[in-house]
């Protein structure tokens, strides 16, 4: 069987639905069968060192000897874009499937999964073009920068609320660096060779007490000090660290601008409808195959797997 026609199996889901553990059992369960699999992050935020607790970045303990790659290699003032983990993410599946072991992604939103295993490109950036409007977005406001878009290109500023500032701003980049900007995404047509695609479903009222619990815990756990050592190592500078969810509630809380227990009712809120648009996303991909937590989920994974290694194995001979 030639490497790479190694299925890539993707994991998916909300927040909060079990994927990361998910993940190490399928990976142990396939290891125990002969077959070497590792685990390769998609989370933009597990790539940043120090941001543990409030990313639920597994500890060594749980991901129970299966090698992770893409966890703890930025520091936090790095910017962990969709290109720039597609680049990284698409590395480890290469390297993984040189070796001939099964790449196993797991985490992050679905846009970001998206870009790594579809046939996705990003338009071109200009870093002095992205700092003047970034410079504008803080003197004047997203209200203001979308008018400008509006102005300039109305269908693309119809697909982007006028609060989001970070898209507004790209926008205008794309548009100001190429002359057009292309809303729409690319069609579901994988780029890394054979991808099994699996989604896992929770009932929204248990999910919605999954995310209010974990939060809890990351509170309890020791989540508000940590967010203040990443302060000091300039957290507040991070271009896309300084806006995970709860990492922003909890700087907002620390800057005074809202009480501790608004913090943490704010971080499950927003994560509550992080994980809808999350689904929302998903559900419009019909190349996933949806299961229910638990050990039937990893029977069928495995299954599958199996039996799509035996059909690239009479398809080469």
């Amino acid at each position: 069987m030639s490497v790479v026609s190694i299925p890539v199996v993707v994991i998916n889901g909300p927040t909060a639905s079990g994927k990361s553990g998910l993940a190490v059992d399928v990976a142990r369960a396939l290891i125990a069968s002969g077959l070497p699999a590792e685990v390769v992050n998609t989370d933009s935020m597990l790539v940043y060192r120090g941001m543990d607790i409030g990313t639920a970045k597994p500890s060594l303990a749980e991901r129970a000897g299966v090698r992770h790659h893409l966890i703890d290699i930025l520091e936090i003032t790095e910017e962990a874009s969709a290109a720039r983990l597609q680049e990284l993410a698409r590395a480890a599946i290469a390297d993984c499937r040189q070796r001939s072991v099964v790449p196993i992604l797991v985490g992050g939103s679905a846009l970001y999964v998206h870009a790594i295993i579809d046939e996705f490109s990003f338009p071109a950036t200009d870093p002095v073009v992205r700092a003047r409007l970034e410079a504008e977005l803080e003197q004047f406001g997203s209200a203001e920068l979308h008018a400008r878009l509006a102005a300039q290109a109305p269908e693309v500023a119809a697909g982007i609320l006028p609060g989001n500032g970070r898209r507004v701003v790209r926008a205008l980049e794309v548009l100001e660096l190429t002359g057009s900007f292309r809303s729409q995404l690319p069609q579901w047509r994988y780029a890394v060779g054979p991808v099994l695609q699996f989604g896992l479903e929770v009932p929204r009222a248990e999910l919605d007490i999954r995310i209010a619990e974990r939060v809890e815990a990351m509170w309890a756990a020791g989540l508000v000090a940590e967010v203040a050592a990443l302060e000091r190592r300039g957290l507040r500078e991070g271009r896309t660290a300084s806006r995970a969810i709860g990492y922003r509630q909890v700087l907002a809380q620390l800057a005074g601008e809202c009480s501790q227990d608004e913090a943490r009712q704010a971080t499950i809120q927003v994560t509550r409808r992080f994980a809808r648009k999350q689904l929302g996303w998903l559900r419009r991909d019909p190349r996933i195959v949806w299961l229910s937590p638990g050990p039937e989920a990893v029977e069928t994974i495995v299954s599958e797997l199996q039996g799509r290694l035996r059909q690239g194995e009479k398809e080469d001979r």
